[in-house]
């Protein structure tokens, strides 16, 4: 039996658009070929998180409305940096103007009510032991809505090789198992394939209006473990 594997593809491109080359690597397998894939997670704590907040006002012209919201919103940046929150990690993410409407049921028709703005930043947190406090504060500043946060790991390059590691011992030890049983000695890697994600407990709706008048403690906050996960897609050879 002899099976053709495709361990490599290489496009070389030189300064010229039309000089363009290819170069391809076979490794010839002459038994047996064994196909995986190997998924491996590794659970750990957060240390990065993200929530979004921001400000919905209402008035009767667009104008009124926006420069209201504009006015508000500022007040809540202004908060974050305070709190320590660098400029790079605030970032809006979406303003939007709507003309409102109130339905009448005794004519079956909308009356005209005002225009309403609504602001949303988007907040990365680098300590989360100061998360509640800060969700505390930006309310307080006056914003009237917050959802998430979602946790994640700002360098999870050492998780990820940790995660590999594991993977790539896996997937040999199953290998070796198929090749045992098949009257093989070992086995003889041809390719791999990677493929990474990260996985978290996802966001945590906290979707509320704020009276700015209420007392609030810091709210209260669980980051819990996020697990990043390594797939690999190996091919193994089984020699004798």
């Amino acid at each position: 039996m002899k099976h053709t594997m495709l361990y490599a593809a290489a496009a070389l491109s030189a300064f010229a658009p039309s000089a363009i080359s290819a170069a391809e690597i076979h490794i010839e397998a002459k038994n047996p070929v064994v196909e995986l894939s190997i998924v491996e997670m590794i659970e750990s704590a957060p240390d990065t998180a993200t929530f979004s907040t921001g400000v919905d006002t209402s008035a009767p012209t667009a104008s009124a409305a926006l420069r209201q919201n504009s006015a508000e919103v500022a007040k809540v940046i202004a908060q974050l940096r305070k709190l320590g929150i660098d400029a790079k990690d605030i970032q809006t993410s979406g303003v939007n103007l709507n003309a409102e409407y109130d339905y009448i049921q005794a004519t079956q028709s909308n009356r005209f009510k005002g225009y309403r703005v609504s602001n949303q930043v988007q907040v990365k947190i680098r300590d989360i032991a100061k998360l509640g406090t800060i969700m505390d504060a930006v309310v307080t500043s006056g914003a009237t809505n917050i959802n998430g946060p979602s946790f994640s790991i700002d360098d999870d390059s050492n998780v990820k090789q940790s995660a590999r590691t594991r993977a790539l011992a896996k997937g040999k030890a199953q290998a070796e198992s198929y090749a045992k049983a098949n009257g093989y000695s070992s086995v003889r890697l041809l390719s791999v394939a990677e493929g990474i994600s990260g996985r978290s407990p996802g966001p945590q709706p906290m979707m509320k209006t704020f009276d700015v008048t209420e007392q609030s403690a810091a709210v209260p906050i669980a980051p819990g473990q996020i697990g990043t996960s390594v797939v690999l897609s190996l091919q193994y050879e089984m020699v004798r």
